[in-house]
């Protein structure tokens, strides 16, 4: 039933439907345990060696050596996040070869660029499904459009993100605001909707608990392991009821229809009527509140396997607060298995890096700072999960002067997103999620430091009421495991009806005080040193790779 974009069908299929060790043994792996109550236990030895310190009551090493995940009484537990990024994490990113190099020219280098890409996108696949990378020389490229890596298997790569021409490849934006994005990786739409007919069948699970990743169906005849599988949750009137209407204070309620969670996914495993998925979903799925449904995406524009790598984005400004610009960086939309890497972007008034329709995504070692823009709705998002954009990694960062510096902004449709290990200076609100119910956030050693912020919070895992245009529950299920805020700052953890979010040992102050007054999320170990594991994510890569 799989329908593959053209040039790549045997690998893919492969990687699904037999695959290496590790996705073979990813695939037969048990669902993680948890217990209704949580309890304190005694510290045990993890796979990084002896533990220094304390840990957390509701995920730790139990005493085999294993994350053991304690659930509350409803249910809720920190599901594994460890399946971010380029192929769930179990591949490491690939070398590609260059097999064209062009250097600047004068003038505007927009075509130039895309005719080489274009070039390399014509080859035929190798036996991984990649065609080639694109070398760019040092020295500065003045482009005014925007450049498309738009076909599967082709690498963007440059010569070092250095601010020096003669070691550095520098892409110099030198477009209006009508110059949205100067790179876009992948297609051109953000929607999963067209489906194969004949595979929509029901999720007959009366209770698919949050971190997990198989449940039952009325019909499995029309699905085949490697199928990729969208997964819908439907906004019903009793699940908005059961969310208070979405939070959204003396704002309308959102509306029946309006806020649907839905999750991209691939078919690990088909036993009888039990379906496992190679992610986990990051909410319930409680047949008493919707009637959750499935069927296989025919993949219709998909690009995949494609990177940016080791060049420098800046955009051409005139001032601080100077919009008439290159909106954003570098978008990946409607793409799989990507990568960004080893690469600054610059003055941007949107965002540095955009995922949208985007899954499977690595973003590591990026730089994306001192944006172009007034301090206002709509700018400085600097590390952006948006519509539809799930499983994206984010690793290895830094960001200054944002509003959002870390955050997912795709609502419902988005899930699964990790910032690990990032730093933001001088920001101006807050990181986490931003609106309507974007789930399994997990922000991972985030630094929030120097903030111009106003407000007291700097990360938020809350509600924020009717801020924007009725934003409500910003995040549900999302953990903020070893962060730091300083200057007074706290980080705002509130507890979602049906779902609950997580600080544990956070440096500088924890508490419930976000946009809106509400019930206290799972704060732990607030000014504590010596979490383990010291990184939530990395353990549970770890743990499931061995």
């Amino acid at each position: 039933m799989r329908h593959e974009p053209a040039g790549n069908q045997h690998t893919r299929r492969d990687l699904f439907r037999t695959g290496g060790a590790l996705l073979a043994a990813a695939a037969a792996a048990p669902l993680l345990p948890a217990t209704a109550v949580a309890r304190t236990r005694p510290v045990a030895a993890g796979p990084a060696g002896p533990a220094a310190g304390w840990q957390s009551d509701v995920v730790h090493y139990g005493s085999g050596g294993k994350l053991v995940y304690v659930a509350d009484r409803n249910g809720n537990r920190i599901p594994d996040f460890s399946f971010a990024g380029y192929r769930n994490g179990e591949a490491p990113l690939p070398e590609i070869p260059a097999v064209r190099t062009i250097g600047p020219v004068s003038g505007d280098n927009t075509a130039h660029i895309q005719a080489a890409l274009n070039e390399v996108g014509q080859l035929e696949p190798d036996e991984n499904g990649f065609r080639g990378a694109v070398l760019l020389r040092p020295g500065t490229y003045r482009v005014s459009g925007t450049i498309r890596v738009n076909r599967t298997g082709v690498v963007l790569r440059g010569s070092g993100e250095s601010v020096d021409p003669a070691i550095g490849t520098i892409i110099r934006a030198t477009g209006s605001s009508k110059q949205t994005y100067v790179i876009e990786v992948g297609g051109q739409t953000d929607e999963w909707t067209t489906e194969v007919p004949g595979t929509r069948t029901d999720v007959t699970s009366d209770f698919v608990q949050v971190g997990s990743r198989t449940f039952t169906v009325a019909d499995t005849s029309q699905l085949s392991v490697g199928d990729n599988l969208i997964i819908n949750h439907p906004c019903t009137q009793k699940w908005l009821n059961a969310i208070d209407g979405g939070g959204t204070g003396d704002k309308p309620s959102w509306g029946v229809g309006e806020r649907p969670i839905i999750y991209n996914r691939y078919i690990r495993d088909i036993q009888g009527k039990e379906v496992t998925v190679c992610a986990p979903v990051f909410n319930h799925l409680d047949r008493s509140l919707a009637q959750s449904s499935v069927y296989v995406w025919d993949n219709t524009g998909l690009v995949h396997d494609v990177g940016i790598e080791s060049l420098r984005v800046d955009i051409q400004a005139s001032g601080a607060e100077d919009e008439n610009h290159a909106q954003s960086g570098i978008r990946l939309r409607r793409v799989e298995d990507a990568w960004v890497r080893d690469v600054t972007v610059l003055h941007f008034s949107f965002a540095g890096i955009d995922t949208r329709a985007a899954t499977r995504i690595t973003v590591r070692d990026v730089r994306a700072s001192h944006p172009r823009s007034r301090i206002a709705g709509g700018r400085r998002y600097n590390f952006n999960a948006g519509a539809l954009a799930q499983q994206v990694l984010f690793q290895g960062l830094w960001a200054s002067h944002a509003r959002h510096a870390f955050v997912a902004n795709g609502t419902s449709r988005t899930s699964g997103c990790v910032w690990q290990d990032g730093y933001n200076d001088s920001g101006y609100s807050e990181s986490g999620g931003h609106h309507r119910w974007s789930q399994g956030l997990l922000l991972d050693n985030i630094k929030e430091l120097n903030s111009n912020s106003g407000r007291g919070h700097v990360i938020a895992l809350h509600c924020r009421g009717g801020q924007g245009t009725g934003h409500g529950w910003s995040s549900v299920h999302s953990v903020a495991w070893n962060c730091t805020v300083d200057n007074g700052k706290h980080v705002a953890v509130q507890r979602p009806p049906t779902a609950q979010n997580y600080a544990i040992g956070t440096t500088g102050k924890a508490n419930a005080n976000g946009w809106t007054k509400q019930p206290a999320g799972h704060i732990e170990g607030t000014n504590r040193g010596g979490l383990e594991p010291s990184s939530l994510y990395k353990a549970q890569l770890s743990e499931r790779l061995t």
